[in-house]
């Protein structure tokens, strides 16, 4: 019946196996679903997470703190982003940090993601063959990378096809934001024939939006979303989104991180892995 101090272990071993995992969002599918996907494949590997519920970048730099006092081997930042106090103050511990799909070219930091650029390209291409004129964006939040870089890829895409995008509303990744977006959308006199909404849980809020403005999804306007959360495939949605590829997604980024760990001196690594576009009923079909 013995049972070994882990404790003491980790003090002779000087590793704990922890990772901290810090996010924000914890009730968005898709953030619930890297969770469960980061738990498995890190038990897989022998370690353990140690979950840190931020609010924002602000609340982090308050947070991580804590959770470095209890010696974590390395960290994992999937919604929220360090700012360059916190990656020094890492650094000086020797603590390797991975941001898990966004990017920061600024701060010297590891980074796993999508190609949310190049995938959005796909998104464009899609509406552009189905004969769309009027397409419209719903962002998300304004500062993430993910919504930048989503947007870029877009509206580039758009702009070498000749084409511009026809209006713009802000969100935040929710889905009463992706609804009322819509809302002021289709209030206007000359309302979008397509929508790519920056994430899926907004595009299902537009689609919503559209049935009560008594639009029909898609004959009079296709919506497009970003991730392929289960919802996406619900027959009442059947949502064409991007769908990323969690799985080598979350093993890249442990690979990268681990390697980290055992080496202390790497340089830091940048991974880009390419989304699925995932075509359902939501956007009309080329020949109509």
């Amino acid at each position: 019946g013995y049972q070994p101090n882990m404790i003491a272990r980790s003090l002779s071993r000087r590793s704990t196996r922890l990772i901290g995992i810090a996010m924000a969002k914890i009730g968005d599918p898709f953030y619930a679903r890297i969770l469960a996907t980061f738990s498995r494949k890190l038990q897989e590997k022998g370690y353990w997470s140690l979950l840190l519920n931020v609010n924002d970048d602000l609340a982090l730099d308050e947070a991580l703190p804590h959770a470095l006092q209890y010696q974590v081997d390395g960290v994992v930042l999937t919604s929220a982003t360090l700012s360059s106090t916190m990656v020094s103050h890492c650094k000086n511990l020797n603590v390797p940090v991975v941001l898990f799909n966004r990017f920061s070219w600024e701060l010297d930091v590891n980074a796993v993601g999508c190609d949310h650029a190049g995938s959005a390209r796909l998104l464009a291409d899609l509406l552009m063959a189905a004969g769309h004129e009027r397409i419209a964006y719903i962002a998300g939040e304004e500062d993430s990378s993910t919504n930048q870089e989503r947007e870029r890829g877009f509206t580039e895409q758009l702009a070498d096809a000749g084409h511009s995008l026809f209006a713009r509303e802000g969100g935040d990744y929710t889905y009463a934001s992706g609804y009322e977006a819509a809302g002021r959308l289709f209030s206007r006199r000359v309302c979008p024939d397509a929508l790519f909404c920056a994430n899926d849980l907004m595009a299902i809020g537009a689609i919503d939006q559209a049935r009560e403005a008594g639009l029909c999804v898609p004959d009079d306007v296709s919506v497009v979303g970003f991730d392929d959360i289960a919802m996406a495939a619900w027959e009442q949605y059947s949502l064409t989104t991007i769908r990323q590829p969690m799985d080598r997604l979350a093993s890249a980024a442990i690979e990268v991180l681990i390697s980290a760990i055992e080496s202390r001196e790497m340089e830091r690594v940048i991974k880009v892995i390419p989304g699925q576009l995932v075509i359902r009923d939501s956007v009309r079909r080329p020949d109509k």
